[in-house]
């Protein structure tokens, strides 16, 4: 008899995969090994970083001189055709609405990729502060433990022999070897001979 429990058995694996077309959502067993299928939306898809990054590019554009002094070119330009221009060519009469509408639209785009980069550069802000922030504690916790260190390494030495301090005693011991091992008085030779006599 083949029981469906086997840990080897292949067909009771693959009947845990397949779901019966009639089942209900309850029924069903969420593999959580495996990523959700992407759900279909109305919005387009679009990767933010990217559009991060395009939107920094452009707020970096709009606060150069470059972009000051091609605008006002532009501008005068347009003022300048739109006034001296033959009449069928002007595309914009003198009060000028439409360079006024073109500027208004240009203006309302540039505020909020200006503030979509401005907040991009502190979220990475933020970040770096946040990483300074733990390399001074660590350099402040590696500092404290060699502070502890010298210490201890000080309060070490004071009772260890410095080398000054065992040559003088060494000089002692040598020195206490050599009056013990000079010679007897004189005297006592001289004793000997005047006994002998």
């Amino acid at each position: 008899m083949v029981s469906g429990g086997e840990p080897g058995h292949p067909e009771r694996g693959e009947a845990r995969d397949r779901v019966p077309s009639g089942a209900s959502a309850a029924s069903r067993r969420v593999r959580l090994d495996l990523p959700r299928a992407p759900r279909r939306t109305l919005l387009p898809d679009y990767d933010p970083e990217a559009f991060g990054r395009l939107s920094e590019k452009i707020a970096r554009f709009l606060g150069t001189g470059r972009f000051l002094v091609w605008m006002t070119l532009t501008i005068i330009a347009w003022v300048l055709w739109n006034i001296g221009a033959p009449a069928e060519l002007r595309f914009d009469e003198y009060p000028f609405i439409f360079l006024t509408l073109a500027l208004s639209l240009q203006a309302s785009y540039a505020a909020p990729l200006i503030l979509l980069a401005q907040n991009r550069q502190d979220d990475r802000d933020r970040v770096n502060l946040e990483q300074d922030r733990k390399q001074n504690e660590r350099s402040i916790a590696d500092t404290e433990y060699l502070t502890r260190e010298i210490a201890a390494l000080r309060m070490g030495l004071g009772e260890v022999a410095t080398r000054d301090w065992i040559r003088s005693e060494l000089e002692d011991l040598v020195r206490e070897l050599e009056e013990r091992r000079a010679p007897l008085p004189r005297e006592r030779p001289a004793r000997r001979d005047e006994g002998d006599r």
